[in-house]
């Protein structure tokens, strides 16, 4: 079939989105951002920032352009961020105004500033919700934010992203910390401990400087984070029945 025979109106016609699931650790919590919807359909349910892809915008410059629009996050700071592509939600029914596919998007972040009080587009506020009380989300979003921690959590496996979310010189149990928030989940302190200082480049230890960490013990050693930006073995989650 030649170009000049294609008849594009032969198929029923579909939009496309973008969702954001957008990850921060902020007092000791996993946090994602949020939009209050200010229209119909689920308006004022919370949702992940989000919409639609205009005719001449790639899926990533939408996810960019939607999040500016809705948080009030500074055009810098978003063009900033690391976005990595989660996957496309296509159920049929997802969506009750009509077919909608959405590209879905992720980023764990660290120091993320606050949003703007009100959000802008559809939006009529955004904050950063603890994942735990993100609840009654529209749409299929908590499908999606399932899979966006999921994602994440990964992430820490395999590569050197949670040392972004220490200082930086941080203590061991800083570190364990980090992982034991997105991943929720308790770890035993002598096998992180002995994980991680046996993964090349991971850390490195900042010579003679040590912090108090509350209680009677010495100071805690200081690290911080080393060459590496993948962890080679992995700093595998544990399993159940496996030590933690």
């Amino acid at each position: 079939m030649t170009t000049a025979a294609y008849d594009p109106h032969a198929f029923e016609p579909f939009a496309v989105t973008v969702d954001l699931a957008v990850f921060t650790v902020r007092g000791g919590a996993l946090h994602v951002l949020l939009i209050r919807r200010g229209q119909e359909p689920y308006e004022g349910a919370w949702a992940l920032p989000g919409g639609f892809v205009l005719p001449r915008e790639s899926a990533e410059t939408a996810a960019r352009r939607e999040l500016a629009e809705e948080t009030g996050l500074s055009q810098a700071v978003v063009a900033a961020l690391h976005l990595e592509q989660l996957r496309t939600y296509s159920e049929p029914d997802r969506d009750p105004r009509m077919r909608v596919v959405s590209v879905a998007f992720t980023a764990l972040v660290p120091d993320m500033p606050e949003p703007a009080a009100e959000g802008g587009g559809d939006a009529t506020q955004a904050r950063w919700v603890p994942v735990a009380e993100a609840a009654g989300l529209a749409f299929d979003h908590a499908l999606i934010l399932a899979d966006a921690r999921s994602r994440v959590g990964a992430k820490l496996e395999y590569t050197c992203l949670a040392t972004g979310f220490c200082p930086p010189e941080f203590t061991l149990g800083e570190l364990q910390s980090v992982y034991e928030t997105v991943w929720g989940t308790a770890l035993d302190r002598p096998n992180f401990r002995r994980k991680v200082l046996a993964t090349p480049g991971f850390v490195e230890a900042v010579p003679g400087a040590a912090r108090l960490t509350g209680g009677r013990g010495k100071p805690a050693a200081l690290y911080r984070a080393g060459p590496a930006t993948a962890l080679h073995p992995p700093l595998l989650r544990p399993t159940e029945g496996h030590p933690k």
